[in-house]
């Protein structure tokens, strides 16, 4: 990778992190919008009652949050199921000072339809992070109808996300930095940019990492009466559940992850691992390509793969121009790209987006891939890039809320996807290298991220500056070591873009008491894409069923 490449990269990554858009596997999702919902009305919203006991070794000055009375009314944004309510939990700020200040955490609740067989609550997790878990819930009720029938639904936005005080950078325009500036000159803009988003957010910033969140899981659990928390966890959410279990052993009840993500990899080579697993998604809708008679790339896919890689290669050099003036750089080319291979759903889209690409010099399919412009055939879905997973929702923008519920920032799901993942990751040899010695490190890494993969390499090597600037993290989730947590259900799938499969063999192998679901299908998670993942799921939240070892659902359902 020569010079001119390596500043470009620096370049890239610089906007990235002013942006905080850099993600850890897979671009977000395009921004879904809601409209603003009436004020809550006078009625007074019935209460749950909060638990009498404690379990032992809890710390005293807890206890005012864990006996607090939530007040269930009206939810925020709409629309949402009819059944749903929406309330605020307060939890501390800082657990390692309590007395500090507070975080107000929203939650959104669908109770059980059959309440003579309810269990308890359900605590689900979309992804992220930075994922609004109450939008979550609200937009896709009737896939957990199954769990519904015996669980209050529970989602829940975490600290710095959505209506839970949310973070901001101050802004979601892309600033002007200058590609042709010196190394020093670019990560100076990086710090500034950090340091906006510490003045916009406020005290929350310090205290959003996902330690803090599994500890609000286990204040959430104690108000709403649950003994222990049984909780489903998607993508990032699979994260957070471990690191539940891991300081919460004895209160982990039911606990199911799908889309797998890493304890204990550095940035580096997580985004290696990303790139590695998107090439590899790619390559399978490659070979599905090759089987559709309209397949622009033909019948090989060696030569397939290639020409994808030469177009990305090409709009870097010259971008196509979009209808409305807008740029298609290869940059954005390999995030449209890596959206779509989110599910299989979507690639039929993929296919003729890249063939108006190839033959049309027409970015129109890409664009739309990543929320930007029209859909090219007006009898496609409005938004083809959601997920057919009930993964990684966006954050909802800027709109009125009603009582207790504030402003949503527009930049809140960027903002909050660079400030946990950087809590979360203690790495941070990357501040004390001097300009030239990045460019030296840009320049070995660069073509070892080139091998792996052409079309995601790059651009997944742009992650590892996503959290320059920011303060060193914590260590806690690289020590997760069998923590003596129940035995717990995860799901890994083989064709996942964002959470590769070894990531589920090496949590499940921390985590010392787990049982694996080896899905042999694409996309990211398994659950609404494979009904045998879903019967284990199920079986096992709903009575308890766990299988001995590890057990495969096919491709293809």
């Amino acid at each position: 990778m020569h010079r001119s490449r390596v500043r470009t990269a620096i370049a890239t990554g610089a906007a990235a992190g002013a942006l905080l858009l850099a993600s850890l596997g897979a671009a977000p999702p395009p921004t879904r919008t809601t409209a603003p919902s009436p004020t809550r009305g006078p009625t007074p919203a019935p209460t749950t009652p909060a638990p009498t006991t404690r379990a032992p070794g809890d710390d005293d000055p807890l206890a005012r949050f864990h006996t607090q009375r939530v007040r269930w009314g009206d939810c925020p944004d709409k629309p949402v199921p009819a059944e749903m309510r929406c309330a605020v939990v307060e939890v501390p700020l800082d657990y390692a000072a309590p007395g500090k200040g507070t975080v107000e955490v929203a939650l959104g609740r669908i109770p059980a339809t059959d309440p003579d067989r309810r269990i308890g609550s359900l605590l689900i997790n979309f992804g992220g992070p930075g994922a609004s878990g109450m939008a979550g819930l609200a937009a896709d009720p009737k896939s957990f109808a199954d769990l519904g029938e015996r669980y209050d639904l529970i989602g829940f936005d975490p600290r710095g996300v959505g209506h839970s005080d949310p973070v901001s950078c101050a802004g979601s325009r892309e600033p002007e930095i200058d590609p042709n500036a010196d190394t020093a000159a670019l990560l100076a803009a990086m710090r500034d940019a950090v340091d906006q988003c510490r003045r916009a957010s406020g005290p929350v910033l310090a205290h959003i990492g996902t330690v803090d969140v599994a500890r609000d899981m286990d204040v959430i659990r104690r108000v709403l009466g649950d003994e222990k928390l049984n909780y489903l966890g998607f993508s990032y959410g699979s994260r957070l559940g471990a690191v539940y279990a891991a300081q919460f052993p004895r209160t982990t009840g039911r606990m199911v992850l799908d889309g797998i993500d890493t304890l204990t990899e550095p940035m580096t080579e997580q985004a290696l691992v990303s790139a590695r697993a998107q090439q590899r998604a790619l390559d399978n809708f490659l070979s599905w390509c090759a089987h559709q008679t309209d397949c622009v790339y033909g019948t090989n896919t060696r030569t397939a793969k290639e020409k994808v890689a030469a177009l990305v290669e090409r709009l870097d050099q010259e971008p196509l121009v979009g209808r409305d003036g807008t740029n298609l750089t290869g940059f954005g080319a390999s995030l449209a790209i890596g959206q779509a291979l989110y599910s299989p759903s979507a690639w039929p889209l993929l296919a003729k987006s890249l063939a108006l690409a190839e033959t049309k010099k027409d970015p129109a399919g890409l664009l739309a891939l990543l929320g930007l412009g029209e859909s090219p055939d007006p009898t496609d879905p409005p938004d083809p890039t959601e997920p057919a997973t009930p993964t990684d929702p966006p954050a909802s923008p800027d709109a009125a809320r009603g009582d207790g519920f504030g402003p949503v920032p527009a930049d809140n799901g960027a903002a909050a996807l660079a400030a946990v993942s950087c809590a979360d990751d203690p790495d941070r040899s990357i501040e004390k290298a001097t300009p030239a010695a990045l460019e030296k490190e840009f320049g070995e890494l660069g073509e070892e991220f080139l091998k792996v993969s052409k079309v995601f390499g790059p651009r997944q090597l742009v992650t590892v500056l996503a959290c320059y600037g920011w303060p060193a993290g914590t260590d806690f989730i690289r020590k997760i070591d069998h923590p003596g947590a129940p035995p717990m259900l995860l799901v890994g799938t083989r064709g996942d873009p964002a959470t590769p499969y070894e990531w589920t063999e090496e949590t499940a192998e921390r985590l010392g008491s787990a049982v694996i679901v080896d899905h042999k299908g694409d996309g990211h998670t398994g659950f609404a894409g494979s009904r045998c993942v879903r019967e284990y799921i199920n079986e096992f939240l709903l009575y308890g069923r766990l299988p001995s070892g590890t057990r495969s659902c096919p491709a293809g359902e």
